[in-house]
């Protein structure tokens, strides 16, 4: 996982705009939830088509706070990326027109697909029968559209999320700006969620930090939740 963490110039700054820098002491399981996003063999499997390779190192991590989440009662929540409707057109050509060749799009939306051997959970992931499973075909979970993850977290009174996964900077990162603009309380895991690189990582965390959640490690969460 990443070795790197925010550095202390950014938390001081945080720290005297709020008052300090961690921002919940407890998580009330009752309205908790453990969302872990696109930890899907197109991502994490070594030579898949999406690699981050950093995200085999969370596994760990994620399966801790699942454990932690199931202990308690707070539903845990496996989020995959699904590209293609079932006609096989896929729903977001401004992304696919614009930031991907042919190629590198055609190789994401085949990888991403349902019917795809790289689309499932990675291996070495602990996923029991009551969990929740939500498909999305956006960056953010929580975007109008993308999901009926807020639909699923409502209805169980679920005003709290812990977002682990991959890519920081990128699904995880857009789905917690989401979540606390439409009202979610945000907790962001930084030793549980995977970059490329350690720069995008720490830039992801940072921005989270400042207006969107809670960066804590998976310790934090554990105990809050206890």
């Amino acid at each position: 996982m990443h070795s790197v963490t925010i550095p202390d110039h950014f938390r001081d700054k945080i720290a005297r705009r709020r008052g300090r820098f961690e921002i919940f002491d407890r998580l009330d399981p009752a309205r908790t939830a453990l969302v872990v996003v696109d930890m899907q063999k197109a991502f994490v499997a070594e030579g898949a088509p999406v690699e981050v390779p950093l995200a085999r190192g969370i596994i760990g991590n994620v399966n801790r706070l699942a454990a932690a989440c199931r202990a308690v009662g707070a539903p845990v929540v496996w989020i995959k990326t699904t590209l293609t409707d079932a006609t096989g057109e896929h729903p977001w050509p401004v992304f696919f027109d614009l930031f991907n060749t042919p190629e590198s799009g055609a190789r994401l939306l085949a990888a991403l697909s349902d019917n795809s051997p790289w689309h499932g959970l990675a291996e070495g992931l602990d996923v029991l029968p009551g969990d929740l499973h939500v498909s999305k075909n956006r960056f953010s979970a929580f975007i109008q559209g993308a999901s009926t993850l807020d639909m699923v977290l409502r209805a169980r009174g679920i005003d709290h999320v812990v977002i682990c996964g991959t890519l920081t900077n990128r699904c995880c990162e857009s789905t917690a700006r989401d979540a606390m603009m439409i009202g979610y309380r945000v907790v962001f895991v930084e030793d549980a969620n995977a970059a490329v690189t350690d720069e995008e990582h720490v830039a992801a965390l940072v921005n989270v930090a400042a207006t969107f959640g809670d960066v804590r490690r998976t310790d934090d969460v554990v105990g809050m939740l206890g």
